[in-house]
């Protein structure tokens, strides 16, 4: 362990900033946690559904203030590409050649989860399976990848954006929640937030990573008036209390993006501008680094497979034969919650075997001297 602590340390540029991993890894951490603790499989007369205890304990809506951290990858994701974007312009490299490592990056992990998956759901079916328990299971394997794909899009289009604004998107998500709640307008127009509520945050970030984020009075506004506009929006403009969709719920605010995630966004971005400082002291210390260092070179395989895990732990809780609180039952009180933690470690366990099989599809060369120079300065 100590060679390679010294190892990882000896391989660090010295100009790499050490918060940005740290912010990528509680933004995965995040997503993550939250998913375990909110996604329940319930087990009922042979088949399974998708629970959540959100719906029968509201009260732990706090809870998904602090796990959604989609707002924190978004921030971190407009940071290094729009350095990424700047760094291939200076070392003559286009914008298709970049746009395709970038890409290459992002979505080569994806055809591995897709592929299993696929197969999983056919071999179900073939033995039987109900129809209605293999949807739900890869429903809630191939949900998360909506990331990706805005993701991707907003990779795609840096070179136009990465000068904006937070404002304008912001104002769109507005105009949007307007035209579907105060309006009564078609619920389709919502799916618009789906690129510009995410464009708020990223914007952040390519601001970030010209320099223009730097004064701690920027991170304790957007910290205050986020959290003060979201508050206000739930008391007073009927938006739920949840920062994540609850089954059964009229409104979501995530499923699309509405403007109190917008605005509590901007709070969690404020947090994270401010954490910066304090994180590069604790990031100096070798082994503290090592860890972060190696969680981000495996972010997108622990984002894509922490669903299976959890599946696959649930699914051999099957073999006790009687449901397993925590597992299989209705998760509608606080005991769930206790049982499910005990669990945690088990899906942890589950998901390394995960990391061990797949985490070689992250692994990409980028094509060129150039281009890899130009990754390694991005931060990517």
């Amino acid at each position: 362990m100590r060679d390679l602590v010294r190892k990882v340390e000896g391989t660090t540029p010295a100009g790499r900033d050490r918060a940005v991993d740290a912010l990528r890894a509680l933004a995965i951490g995040g997503v993550v946690l939250g998913h375990w603790l909110v996604s329940a499989l319930v087990v009922e007369s042979g088949s399974v559904r998708v629970a959540s205890p959100l719906r029968d304990m509201p009260y732990l809506a706090p809870v998904s203030w602090v796990l959604q951290t989609m707002a924190l990858f978004f921030l971190v994701g407009g940071q290094v590409t729009a350095r990424s974007h700047a760094s291939a312009r200076a070392c003559g490299v286009g914008y298709v050649r970049w746009l395709r490592v970038r890409m290459a990056r992002l979505l080569r992990p994806v055809t591995a989860v897709v592929a299993v998956w696929s197969a999983v759901a056919v071999v179900m079916l073939a033995l039987g399976a109900d129809l209605k328990s293999v949807q739900a299971l890869a429903k809630l394997v191939w949900s998360p990848l909506w990331f990706l794909l805005v993701y991707a899009g907003l990779t795609a289009v840096t070179p136009l954006v990465a000068r904006l604004h937070p404002a304008w998107p912001l104002a769109v998500v507005a105009l949007v929640d307007l035209v579907r709640f105060g309006w009564g307008g078609p619920e389709w127009v919502g799916w618009v937030n789906l690129a510009a509520g995410w464009l708020v945050p990223y914007c952040l970030g390519a601001a970030w990573a010209r320099d223009r984020l730097n004064e701690r009075t920027t991170g304790w506004a957007l910290l205050t008036c986020g959290a003060g506009v979201a508050a206000l929006l739930i008391m007073w403009a009927g938006y739920p209390a949840s920062m994540v969709g609850v089954p059964g719920a009229h409104i979501s605010n995530q499923s699309p993006p509405t403007l109190v995630a917008a605005v509590f966004g901007l709070a969690q971005c404020g947090a994270a501008l401010l954490l910066r400082d304090p994180l590069r002291r604790v990031l100096a210390r070798p082994t503290v680094w090592a860890f972060v260092a190696l969680a981000n070179l495996s972010a997108m395989t622990i984002f894509l497979w922490h669903q299976t895990a959890m599946i696959a732990v649930t699914t051999l809780g099957l073999l006790a034969d009687r449901p397993l609180i925590g597992l299989h039952t209705v998760p509608d009180e606080p005991s769930w919650v206790l049982a499910r933690l005990a669990w945690l470690p088990a899906f942890a366990l589950a998901l390394a075997v995960c990391w061990g099989a797949f985490h070689a599809y992250e692994r990409v060369r980028p094509p060129a001297p150039r281009v890899q120079a130009e990754e390694a300065q991005a931060q990517s």
